[in-house]
């Protein structure tokens, strides 16, 4: 079908953060599978697990336990420090769908009757996670929607306050907007988030698709901002490449589903669970939280003293950054940097974003710094 247009690269295989087309030449891969890759590309650690599980066990169905995932759904818990139940998922749309029936069903129970999400927030493209999802290029040909949803400015604890009150089941917020743009919130809106949400008796729920396991420098993003969600959504580079999702119900919110309320045949598979173990197992045996935020930081410094007249600037966390432009050029700068041997991503047409491997070194982040004056130079012809 038509929907992804021509991809620009037909990739053949990859080692760490390189990748090789069909023809034999060789980029830094700095999308990581849209910010999927964690371990990179053929990380011995993730070969072996899956190789080692899918000629063990490959699949259950949800009629029976096996022992990856509940292995899995205690490490997440033990990595957010507080009691937890999980539902695991194929993907990330999966998991919200799987935290917009928790909130429908709270909120049924306590006489809640709408949900508020941000503007240009991100939550998938299934039609409950696209209720959710503030970007009306992508949402508006679709509705009518089932649920009310009311929309706020991402960053306004002021219009979030003024939006919430004891008739809204949930909050659903990125704690960096993602598809907009990688948009970071301002200083003290995650708190005052949770501080609302409290104060109302609405659910906190933290899409988590894209910036967690690692991705800023932290576990989980809304870690850095000392808050703690009701309602968790993991995916992407929690498996590493392998697909997987997961919803984390915190506390009381663990147990509103019942016995039938929701399933998934592959959800839990587990080669993805164990892909994913693997995949937290490396991260922790190698330190890379450290390392992401270290190379992140040397990342976005090294684009900070760039001067150039496309270039306005940089924004993000740890290894999840977007270079933003002066003028509508990201698909130029995209081709560009194709061109010299470096794959990113125009996400917005003001912004590039840079996702790469939680593994890619210091060498190479300098290489994409040294080559990226040259990029844009050629994006601004």
């Amino acid at each position: 079908m038509p929907n992804y247009g021509v991809p620009p690269v037909a990739l053949a295989r990859g080692e760490g953060s390189a990748v090789w087309d069909v023809d034999g030449r060789r980029y830094l891969d700095f999308i990581g599978g849209i910010a999927v890759s964690s371990l990179g590309h053929a990380h011995p650690a993730l070969v072996e697990a899956v190789s080692r599980q899918v000629a063990t066990l490959a699949h259950t169905s949800n009629l029976f336990l096996h022992e990856p995932e509940v292995l899995l759904a205690e490490r997440l818990g033990g990595l957010l420090g507080a009691p937890a139940r999980v539902f695991l998922a194929n993907s990330g749309t999966e998991a919200n769908e799987a935290a917009l029936k928790l909130a429908i069903k709270y909120g049924k129970a306590n006489g809640r009757s709408y949900f508020v999400a941000a503007e240009m927030g991100f939550h998938g493209r299934t039609l409950g996670a696209l209720s959710l999802t503030g970007k009306p290029s992508i949402r508006d040909q679709f509705g009518p929607f089932p649920i009310d949803v009311r929309f706020v400015p991402y960053g306004d604890a002021d219009a979030l306050k003024n939006a919430v009150t004891g008739d809204c089941a949930a909050v659903f917020l990125e704690p960096t907007q993602g598809e907009a743009g990688v948009v970071p919130p301002p200083d003290g809106y995650l708190r005052a988030a949770r501080e609302i949400c409290s104060a109302t008796g609405a659910l906190l729920v933290a899409d988590e698709i894209q910036s967690a396991i690692g991705r800023t420098g932290h576990w989980f993003a809304h870690q850095a901002d000392g808050v703690l969600p009701d309602l968790l959504t993991l995916a992407k580079g929690l498996g590493g490449g392998m697909p997987i999702g997961a919803c984390v119900g915190i506390g009381a919110a663990g147990t509103i589903f019942d016995k039938g309320d929701h399933g998934s045949t592959f959800g839990g598979n587990p080669v993805s669970c164990a892909a994913a173990l693997a995949v937290l197992d490396t991260i922790e045996r190698e330190d890379l939280l450290a390392h992401v935020r270290a190379v992140g930081q040397e990342l976005r410094d090294g684009i900070a003293a760039i001067r150039h007249p496309l270039l306005k600037g940089v924004r993000g966390r740890g290894l999840w950054l977007a270079a933003v432009l002066t003028a509508d050029r990201s698909a130029r700068v995209q081709a560009a940097a194709q061109e010299a041997g470096f794959l990113v991503n125009a996400l917005q047409p003001d912004a590039v974003r840079l996702a790469p491997p939680l593994v890619v070194t210091s060498t190479e982040v300098r290489s994409f710094v040294d080559a990226l004056p040259g990029i844009l130079e050629a994006a601004n012809d």
